[in-house]
């Protein structure tokens, strides 16, 4: 989150303007408040367990902000199909792999245990199908013999931290064309 709102500066077609989260004690809001973008929290606990209800106050909350693209950014919550069609072609996601390989969780430990050689992190368009929307960016790095979860999972955030920013600034310039790093 905080490389993609000071990526947004300059002549970059695109300017944060909320920043939220479905834990009020993120630290990721306090980072946006000083970095003076208005911040939120939707504590999903309040829910008990319905989605529907939580992602309403999500959407109410979203509008009062007017976006024009929704990014998500380590946001760990499944969303429903009623809410990714409102966000339909204007909201984006980051996951740590080469989608379409290991969607959902343990990405890392999944790679090392099928012994690939590659691994890395996929921008795309959030579709109601989880981690399945059109790839819009790919960032690729080797598996180290001496990798564990961890280590790939430290040595991928800097990928990540480039890769989301090109990819939003190009899709904010309504450029869909894959981003590649290697």
């Amino acid at each position: 989150m905080v490389a993609l709102a000071q990526s947004m500066i300059g002549d970059h077609p695109a300017r944060p303007v909320l920043v939220m989260s479905n834990d009020p004690n993120a630290g990721g809001l306090a980072k946006a408040r000083d970095l003076g973008i208005d911040a939120a929290a939707v504590d999903h606990r309040e829910f008990n367990k319905d989605r529907g209800a939580f992602e309403a106050v999500l959407m109410e909350r979203l509008e009062q902000a007017k976006p024009d693209i929704v990014c998500l950014a380590g946001f760990m919550r499944i969303l429903t199909a009623d809410f990714t069609r409102q966000y339909e072609g204007r909201m984006l996601n980051i996951h740590p792999s080469l989608l379409p390989k290991y969607k959902g969780l343990h990405t890392h430990a999944r790679a090392l245990e099928a012994g690939d050689t590659e691994h890395g992190c996929t921008v795309h368009e959030v579709t109601a199908e989880l981690d399945d929307g059109p790839i819009l960016g790919q960032a690729r790095l080797k598996i180290n013999a001496d990798d564990t979860p961890e280590t790939l999972a430290t040595r991928l955030l800097p990928l990540e931290h480039r890769l989301y920013p090109q990819v939003l600034r190009r899709y904010a310039a309504d450029d869909r064309s894959l981003v590649s790093l290697v």
